[in-house]
């Protein structure tokens, strides 16, 4: 083999100055840059993995940035960060002040669109080719490349459904490997392995009933098929389709063995592939296990609970209890807004249903939590893992605008718990037959009760609807905070020099607010300091101000939480201190009154 390839490639115009037999070359040496920096610095790893080779054919073929690329989430767009000027700085991916995980426009003039939820892809690339065509530019090319589980989408559906009636140059690629973060699931996929093993005749391809000049399915990882395939389309005007079949993790063996674990696998060996395994031993358990050992526990004494999450089963941890009940719990495919209302209807039935969804992509069904089910009071137990700061997937995943898009939301309760045992705690309340929705929000992460599993697990108690709990009295200062970033709370207070002064409230609960407990607060104490891991428009400190103006209190309020801005990726700690809500930072302001 020649001498590297890939260090010469600073961008597209680089790559595409090589002869076409040095590409598988460029392939390997990108599939071993990737698997290098991913197993010292962690990521997403096996969908970048499996589009190796279709990367660089789309970079070799069309003209970008001039032809526009979106890919869809992002998670597949490490090879394309690589070949577009970001090889040198890549090893800074998703850290503070680093390069994005996500195609970003900001970063690269490269990245077309930001990606970081699913589905968009389609809808974003046939705006551009519509806006192309407008502006008489007709020989521009415009790619969406999307994976099977994201097509699935209603989103990406309504694309496909507009583009077929357009006269758009809009190129369609599914990337075809029967996986997003879980395996696909529903009856596209069945639609689709049937397509793939020769079983659907060619005339009911559907594809080609939404007026799409269809081809494939073709081996995504033959380099030189898809090179020529992707040169003959260039020369195809109107909606076109490419079906490719790539395998997830492709190149590195346990990745493509174990595909789940490997789609961000953590830190491993770059040349075993063994996953470097820390030790759990002793450790408090992860917040989504406590949700989904919980809703198994419930689900045991009771036959109408029912567990819903769209693609998460893995992340949520309503795997426990798929595996347990499959009648009874269900993964619906990356589909939040059919989610919600499917919640619902089987709510308005009768049944106890656990909503799981990520606090960032509940934003993608809003409407559906107002209409469908706020507006008919509905009581679907909404239940909101990574809320708050999540660390390195950055700005499109912070689940920080929950609190104020939900705040007002007539009927809704909203409850944050500070700990594992009020999880637990609240997951029992609401399955006894509250009259109402209630959104449980919860961080990405580990709580800090140890054997909780053993000690805890089954011994509820039921939570009263709208207390506040007072955590540490005190004379001068009133801090209340809402769910787990209380604990940096008690850490600040016990490091500085007046605990005495300082009172801790713990208000789980946005709405309804404990109105007795505020009263009795704002008559007692002159400052009243509130601490959030949401962002500060509209979340629970905004609530708190408006108590205080209805009511006539002219008590001293400070707001602590996400500032008005989107907040980059980086750890969880380095992001509180950022954001002024780290201990350190809550002890200098607590020392300074």
């Amino acid at each position: 083999m020649s001498d590297n390839l890939l260090s010469t490639i600073n961008n597209p115009t680089d790559l595409r100055q090589l002869d076409e037999t040095q590409l598988p070359q460029v392939a390997q040496e990108l599939r071993n840059f990737i698997i290098d920096i991913v197993a010292a610095k962690e990521g997403h790893l096996g969908a970048s993995l499996g589009v190796v080779e279709l990367t660089i054919a789309l970079h070799y073929v069309f003209d970008t940035p001039n032809d526009l690329l979106v890919w869809d989430v992002g998670h597949q767009a490490y090879g394309h960060k690589i070949l577009t000027g970001r090889r040198e700085n890549f090893h800074t991916n998703r850290q503070l002040g680093g390069i994005s995980g996500f195609p970003k426009r900001g970063e690269s003039i490269y990245d077309a669109f930001g990606v970081g939820h699913s589905s968009t892809s389609i809808s974003a690339a046939l705006g551009m080719a519509i806006a192309s065509n407008l502006k008489g530019e007709y020989d521009k090319q415009h790619i969406a490349v999307i994976g099977d589980a994201s097509i699935a989408s209603g989103m990406a559906f309504e694309g496909l459904n507009h583009a077929g009636v357009t006269d758009a140059n809009l190129l369609v690629i599914l990337n075809d490997n029967a996986i997003g973060i879980d395996p696909s699931v529903g009856a596209l996929k069945k639609y689709l392995t049937a397509v793939k093993e020769g079983k659907n005749p060619r005339q009911n391809n559907m594809i080609k009933s939404l007026n799409f000049d269809y081809s494939g399915p073709l081996d995504g990882h033959n380099l030189f098929a898809v090179i020529k395939e992707l040169k003959r389309l260039q020369k195809v005007k109107g909606p076109k389709f490419l079906h490719i079949i790539t395998t997830k993790g492709k190149g590195l063996q346990q990745a493509e063995e174990n595909q789940v674990k490997y789609h961000a696998p953590g830190k491993f060996d770059a040349t075993t592939g063994e996953i470097h395994i820390k030790s759990e031993e002793n450790l408090p358990p992860k917040y989504q296990d406590v949700f989904g050992l919980t809703v198994l526990d419930l689900a045991r004494k009771n036959e109408k609970i029912i567990g819903i999450t769209p693609a998460m089963p893995s992340g949520s941890s309503l795997k426990f209890m798929m595996e347990a009940f499959p009648k009874r719990a269900f993964d619906v495919g990356i589909a939040e807004q059919h989610t919600v209302t499917l919640a619902a209807g089987m709510v308005a039935q009768g049944m106890i249903v656990f909503c799981n969804i990520y606090s960032t992509f509940l934003q993608r069904a809003y409407d559906q939590v107002i209409h469908d089910v706020a507006l008919q009071n509905l009581p679907v137990i909404f239940c909101l893992d990574r809320a708050g700061l999540v660390g390195e997937d950055g700005a499109t995943h912070h689940g920080v605008f929950d609190l104020a898009y939900l705040r007002c939301i007539p009927n809704m309760i909203i409850y944050s718990p500070m700990n594992e045992i009020a999880l637990q705690n609240i997951l029992y309340t609401a399955q006894l037959g509250l009259n109402q929705p209630i959104a449980i929000r919860y961080p990405r992460g580990r709580g800090v009760i140890q054997n909780w599993h053993d000690q805890h697990l089954g011994k509820y108690k039921k939570i009263a609807i709208g207390e506040s709990i007072c955590i540490k009295k005190g004379t001068h200062i009133a801090v209340l905070s809402n769910g787990t970033i209380g604990h940096n709370v008690t850490l600040a207070i016990a490091k500085t020099d007046h605990q005495e002064t300082i009172a801790h409230y713990d208000f789980s609960f946005v709405k309804p607010l404990d109105e007795k407990a505020l009263h009795t607060i704002f008559t007692k104490f002159s400052t009243i300091i509130t601490l959030e891991d949401g962002v500060v428009n509209g979340g629970f400190g905004s609530a708190i101000l408006e108590f205080a103006s209805q009511n006539n209190y002219t008590s001293k309020i400070k707001i602590l939480g996400i500032p008005d801005e989107f907040i980059e990726q980086g750890t969880v700690a380095e992001l509180q201190q950022y954001c002024k809500i780290d201990v350190k930072s809550l002890e200098i302001l607590f020392s300074s009154y």
